[in-house]
């Protein structure tokens, strides 16, 4: 007797596609409380969006870029250029590549070594970019800088389209479809605080459009690095352009927080939670802390993305806390 095909089958894990892995409201990212970081009152829980199959929360933003690009007729024939931190470039990577679409990715040349080789190894042409291309009042977007003037170069006419996720209101939708309705139905609207960072800042005003609408007294607190920062994906929007797709009146503060505490919180949550979380999750949970002491009801912080490739960050934190270790 000839088998059946096996379809999709999302109760036994089973899927024809790899995209078809990225966090939903039918199949969330998961959501878990610290208990021995943070104690009292209701909670504080972080969501991991490691979990998506490229490994960060920018897989969800990707598939509404390319998505929408789509639908308007902008990929036909066109290769894409974005330029990136490191996780929207990967997360485009991949998806372009099982799309069959060329990808050009720009990305300041102090982002760690790991994600540059995740980005050459997905077929992604990497231009790295040094700071100082980008006028004095924006000394960190020299990358984005470039990548508009390859996207808008009279000699590439009609060669590559730019799904600028610092300006596409894809980015915030992608999480005002997901992100934010995941958290409602996890927390069973219990969440009271919402802790994001500054980045492209599609996350922070995607969810905190959805959960305001469904109760406006959830407060939004946004994690904005210092200047001169190391902390990979999170900006400080005095040496960065305010992205467009920001919209404060969401935000009801903003905490600033140094590397130091930021690398410190990473470490306890490797140590006391097991949590295997990039730099930028240290900043956010740091603050989550802070507000849940002060605050009551559930409080949610988002973990853009995992540990792996920090390698090289961590090992140089690690050797300015032990020097002389080797």
């Amino acid at each position: 007797m000839p088998n059946r095909p096996l379809n999709h089958d999302r109760s036994l894990r089973r899927y024809d596609d790899i995209r078809q892995l990225i966090g939903s409201p039918e199949s969330p990212t998961p959501l878990v409380r610290l208990n021995r970081v943070a104690r009292g009152n209701a909670g504080v829980f972080v969501k991991l969006e490691w979990f998506n199959p490229f490994g960060s929360i920018k897989d969800r933003t990707a598939l509404y870029l390319l998505r929408g690009l789509a639908e308007r007729g902008l990929l036909d024939g066109r290769e894409l250029v974005e330029p990136s931190s490191g996780n929207t470039g990967i997360a485009l990577a991949a998806l372009a590549a099982l799309a069959g679409i060329r990808l050009t990715v720009t990305i300041p040349d102090g982002v760690p070594e790991e994600k540059k080789v995740l980005l050459r190894m997905l077929g992604a042409t990497v231009i790295e970019t040094p700071d100082d291309l980008c006028p004095i009042d924006h000394p960190k977007d020299g990358a984005i800088a470039l990548a508009h003037s390859i996207a808008e170069s009279p000699a590439n006419a009609g060669l590559y389209v730019m799904p600028n996720q610092y300006a596409n209101p894809d980015n915030v939708r992608a999480h005002f479809e997901t992100t934010g309705p995941e958290i409602w139905n996890q927390t069973e609207g219990q969440v009271r605080t919402f802790v994001a960072g500054y980045g492209t800042c599609g996350t922070i005003t995607g969810v905190a459009r959805y959960l305001k609408e469904r109760n406006p007294e959830v407060r939004v607190v946004a994690v904005e690095p210092q200047r001169g920062h190391r902390l990979p994906g999170l900006k400080n929007l005095q040496e960065s352009r305010q992205p467009e797709i920001l919209d404060r009146s969401l935000i009801d503060e903003v905490v600033r927080v140094d590397d130091g505490p930021a690398y410190e919180m990473t470490a306890r949550l490797y140590r006391e939670e097991g949590l295997v979380v990039g730099p930028s999750t240290g900043a956010i949970v740091h603050a989550a802390v802070s507000k849940s002491a002060m605050e009551e009801g559930v409080v949610v912080a988002i973990s853009p993305d995992g540990g792996q490739k920090y390698g090289s960050f961590f090992t140089t934190w690690l050797r300015q806390q032990h020097p002389g270790s080797g």
